[in-house]
């Protein structure tokens, strides 16, 4: 026999699982002796999970057997031998933490016992960060984990669970792709200065009539602080002049 809980029935809080003795059936239930001032009764109802149409057909007297605290009144303690959950609906809450065991799989998530009525699910998406194909690449059946609450349906008696959520993010993921998109603009205005620097000092190609000229400013001796223009803008209508009479001097005169 289990070593009996001996607190004072006072502070016996629901859900407190005691061990007993049946020291009576009846048409209703059960009394039996959990160590304590008053009686503990088990209801037919709280027998079993399964309907019961007899108490003998569950317990008999002097049997052990292991109870729940329902609820503690004056004159007795209501029992229970159906294992009550650890997570009823109205304690479930978003964002608090769970443990359980995972007990299915299904190609879009992972279900998993958490001692709440259903199980909570797990969205193929949420089982870590990163693509993940099927949920068994990630968890299998019988595997310990620790979810997050995401969201609670106690209407559809729907729990939704996130195992990602409790995740440091890769730090190297984000920052990097951050830090590279900055240098990569930083690195194409540099690429984009460097062209336009190296445009404006590219030498423009001369025409046939610039060199005629270049050549005549040069034998002349005018040229000492003259530059040529870097872009490719038509010559003054004195310089056509200074050339024109340049190219006359030097060809032969018509017979």
């Amino acid at each position: 026999m289990e070593k009996v809980n001996t607190a004072p029935e006072a502070a016996l809080e629901p859900k407190t699982k005691l061990s007993g003795r049946i020291i009576k059936t009846t048409l209703a239930g059960a009394i039996v002796d959990v160590g304590q001032p008053l009686p503990g009764v088990i209801h037919i109802s709280q027998l079993s999970k399964n309907p019961v149409n007899k108490v003998e057909d569950v317990v008999k007297e002097g049997q052990t057997v292991d109870v729940w605290v329902r609820r503690v009144r004056k004159d007795r303690i209501e029992l229970t031998m159906i294992e009550p959950l650890a997570l009823e609906w109205k304690e479930i809450e978003p964002d608090m933490v769970v443990k359980g065991k995972v007990v299915r799989l299904e190609p879009y998530g992972a279900f998993v016992e958490i001692g709440a009525e259903r199980p909570g699910m797990i969205h193929v998406s949420e089982l870590t960060h990163g693509f993940v194909k099927t949920p068994g690449e990630v968890v299998k059946e019988g595997d310990e984990i620790e979810a997050k609450v995401l969201d609670v349906n106690r209407k559809k008696k729907q729990i939704k669970l996130s195992v990602k959520a409790l995740e440091p993010e890769v730090a190297e993921f984000k920052p990097a792709k951050k830090e590279h998109k900055k240098g990569g603009r930083s690195g194409s205005k540099k690429e984009a200065a460097e062209a336009v620097e190296q445009e404006e000092h590219k030498e423009p190609e001369l025409t046939a009539m610039q060199i005629a000229w270049q050549e005549a400013l040069n034998r002349s001796g005018d040229n000492k602080d003259f530059k040529i223009r870097k872009t490719k803008t038509a010559v003054s209508q004195e310089q056509e002049d200074l050339l024109n009479r340049t190219l006359e001097k030097r060809l032969p005169t018509g017979g």
